[in-house]
């Protein structure tokens, strides 16, 4: 595997090689930059950072290659609606500065929507350039361009903090300090408002800090990000639980806030309901990754949280944090680890960049395999799983061929430890104490879809409460959505 000085190198050497005006078929033949990332067999035994980023020259190349559309369908399918050719344009020319002043029009966090938004899914779906090669695989690298500009910014000490218009002599309450709740609070901090971030745990970033792995995203970008909002006068206040500390009631009649919004995410996790889940041994990856993530787990000699010592792992789940999980697992010092799933990989709903990622470093994949019952040894911890195969049968609403259980196919498999990551609910805690306010059969808020008011006026909800799990930019279009919302109400309009 070449390294990245090497492909940066390399990019310089096609650049310099390209016709001084290029035409679309020129850019169309330029190939794809492939991202230059940590050997496998060495990244599996450390948390830095699995991907290395581009060197200029590559990011230069790779922004030659945008078409520069007129009707922009990349920006169509990006949730905060970042000017898509606009940033890529400036990249192409080495003006980094203009780029970096794009992106923070709509957006708060490139470093980390650069790391993990599934871009592929997104802007990149929509990209011409690879819908010309009839593979998404050769769109545009989007995501990693604009992971390049923010990266530029940081080493280059430029740290661009919005500039909050004149007091507007309101106060604005967020709970929760996730994606959807940073995104609002910048938003809303701008307008000149009185913001106060009101976070349960003791660490700000939310699901960006206790659910991705550092090898995803090196939560030093996070507190990069949040110290922002801070510069811009947002009051960030942790160990407060809403709900518990103080009620959104008491948040909106005695504490004076003229809006609420509440990003308090969805961090309830699901299990399977299958005999053993209580053993000595099981996790749900919300536990898991948290005592790795925000407890350091992995390091012996800093932790906050015991490392539960397992040698044989398996991971339930299809999903990006099934990946986390099994990856995260294998950096703690596991032997052997398997997902298993009760799809094949096509049905995966995780990226592929983060599938092929865990199979570089070993993991091994289970394939319509569903697990019916975890078994345990004298002392009550797992010591097996037992599996029944599946064979797929028609869609189901998902639009995935849905798994059906062959009967008298039931295997045991010795494992001394289980993960379960089959999703994830929202906490009942502020339902349960705010009178009046609705609920989906699923818990999640039901909000009005084009203000994401709650059914509580003056109350907004965004993100993972309302979608249920999502992806990280859509948290923060959610964000965006509702401050706008709050902004027309707060002004009169």
């Amino acid at each position: 595997m070449k390294d990245k000085t090497q492909l940066n190198d390399e990019a310089k050497a096609r650049l310099a090689a390209l016709p001084e005006v290029l035409g679309p078929k020129d850019r169309l033949q330029i190939p794809v930059c492939p991202m230059p990332s940590q050997e496998p067999s060495v990244r599996c035994h450390n948390m830095q950072e699995v991907a290395l980023g581009y060197g200029e020259d590559q990011a230069v190349l790779e922004a030659k290659r945008c078409l520069q559309c007129k009707n922009k369908p990349c920006t169509a399918l990006c949730p905060v609606g970042i000017d898509i050719p606009r940033f890529v344009g400036f990249v192409a020319e080495r003006r980094f500065k203009e780029a970096l002043d794009v992106i923070l029009e709509s957006s708060l966090l490139p470093s980390i929507c650069g790391r993990v938004c599934p871009q592929e899914n997104q802007c990149q779906k929509n990209c011409t350039v690879g819908r010309s090669h009839k593979d998404i695989d050769q769109a545009v690298a989007i995501g990693r361009l604009e992971r390049f500009v923010a990266d530029w910014a940081a080493q280059n000490g430029i740290s661009a903090v919005p500039v909050p218009a004149a007091d507007s002599g309101h106060k604005v309450a967020v709970v929760g300090s996730g994606p959807a709740s940073i995104a609002a609070a910048a938003d809303l901090r701008k307008a000149g408002h009185e913001v106060w971030m009101f976070e349960a745990l003791h660490k700000t970033g939310g699901v960006l800090v206790y659910g991705i792995p550092e090898f995803r995203l090196p939560k030093a970008l996070v507190g990069r990000e949040i110290d922002k909002l801070a510069a811009m006068g947002v009051h960030i206040e942790t160990n407060y639980l809403v709900g518990r500390t103080r009620t959104i009631k008491e948040l909106r009649e005695e504490d004076g806030f003229d809006a609420i919004f509440i990003g308090s995410g969805a961090g309830l996790p699901k299990f399977m309901g299958i005999p053993g889940e209580n053993y000595v041994g099981v996790f749900s990856a919300n536990e898991f990754l948290t005592r790795s993530n925000l407890m350091k787990a992995y390091d012996g000699s800093h932790a906050a949280t015991p490392l539960y010592n397992a040698k044989r792992v398996a991971v339930f789940g299809g999903g990006n944090v099934a990946m986390d999980a099994a990856r995260t697992a294998l950096r703690l010092g596991a032997e052997h680890v398997s997902i298993i799933y009760r799809r094949t990989r096509e049905e995966m709903p995780a990226r592929r960049e983060e599938v092929e990622h865990a199979h570089e470093e070993g993991v091994e994949f289970l394939m319509l395999s569903q697990p019916v019952a975890i078994k345990a040894d004298e002392r009550g911890r797992v010591s097996a799983v037992v599996v029944r195969d599946c064979v797929l049968g028609e869609a189901d609403a998902s639009g995935r061929r849905r798994p059906v259980e062959v009967e008298g196919s039931d295997h045991e498999l010795p494992f001394d430890c289980v993960i379960v990551a089959i999703g994830n609910t929202s906490n009942p805690l502020i339902k349960m104490t705010t009178e009046g306010l609705d609920v989906d059969k699923r818990g999640n808020f039901i909000v009005n879809e084009e203000t994401l008011e709650t059914s509580i006026p003056g109350v907004y909800a965004g993100g993972d409460i309302v979608l249920g799990a999502a992806t990280v930019i859509l948290a923060m279009g959610q964000g965006r959505k509702a401050a706008a919302a709050i902004n027309r109400r707060l002004a009169g309009k």
